[in-house]
């Protein structure tokens, strides 16, 4: 490859992943102590991941995979989305600060429930963490984190996608990075919009949200200096699903209990099928 050839896709790239700031901004204007605004978008952010997971990266993976063995490709598929379920579980378990979502089941303004002393928050226990909005933030800080680690991983390989669809064809990577780019915007709100509730840092919130799209520019010179040799259809089918597998269980298990527990379950479950509704659309373009 020619610099010349590789400039404007990874232009294209770099486009598509930087996005997720734009997200990342939006994430300010949701008022602090909002607890509907905050369900709200929560959902939103569990909606986007959830629909993306089943919808396009699974099927993906499956493409890639039958493509590449046959009809047994589907249980590889399944097997590491599966996989990528429970390595994350086991990680989620190394912490000591998972807290249970019960623990956040009333609002601000409500007494913070009695709860177990053996129960721990960053290896403390709960009842020397006196304010629950405390809990909220620290449970918060994490989702961010395990968020964006989430959407980075995955932007590496949709990176490298977007990067070797424009060196194909530039007018099919231009349409590819659009669409990209129009669904990495919710997914930087996800990524920013826990990080700035439990700091209140603009800046740390938005730093990560850029960093998990500027994955999509690392998946695309990886691609190019390290891996597009050994690259093929069983990496790439694999790749997905286990991704997919991440994402589904950081839906399930921090954001949708973190906004089911913030205000009425009627504004958690309209920002999910929102965020579904626009990542849908947003597939529909590519």
């Amino acid at each position: 490859m020619s610099l010349e050839k590789i400039f404007w896709p990874f232009m294209l790239t770099l486009f598509a992943g930087l996005s997720t700031s734009i997200g990342g901004y939006l994430a300010f204007f949701v008022r602090q102590r909002n607890v509907s605004a905050m369900a709200f978008m929560l959902g939103f952010s569990a909606g986007v991941m959830i629909y993306i997971s089943f919808v396009e990266i699974l099927q993906q993976s499956q493409v890639y995979l039958i493509h590449a063995i046959g009809p047994g490709g589907a249980w590889v598929m399944v097997g590491s989305f599966f996989i990528g379920i429970g390595a994350t579980a086991m990680v989620d378990n190394l912490f000591p600060d998972h807290i249970d979502p019960e623990l956040l089941a009333h609002n601000s303004h409500t007494p913070s429930p009695a709860v177990s002393d053996e129960a721990l928050v960053y290896g403390q226990p709960v009842h020397e963490v006196n304010d629950t909005q405390e809990l909220r933030r620290r449970l918060l800080n994490r989702t961010g984190l395990l968020t964006a680690l989430a959407i980075g991983v995955h932007n590496l390989p949709e990176g490298l996608v977007t990067f070797m669809a424009g060196y194909s064809n530039i007018s099919w990577g231009l349409s590819i990075a659009a669409a990209i780019a129009i669904h990495n915007i919710p997914e930087g709100i996800a990524v920013a919009l826990p990080i700035y509730q439990a700091t209140n840092n603009k800046l740390r919130a938005f730093t990560m949200a850029t960093l998990s799209g500027l994955a999509e520019p690392i998946g695309a010179l990886l691609g190019y200096f390290v891996l597009w040799p050994f690259m093929n259809d069983v990496t790439l089918g694999v790749i997905f699903a286990l991704i997919a597998g991440i994402m589904i269980y950081i839906s399930f298990d921090e954001l949708i209990p973190i906004a089911a527990n913030y205000a009425q379950s009627g504004f958690a479950l309209s920002g999910l099928f929102l965020g579904m509704l626009v990542m849908a659309v947003s597939l529909l373009l590519l």
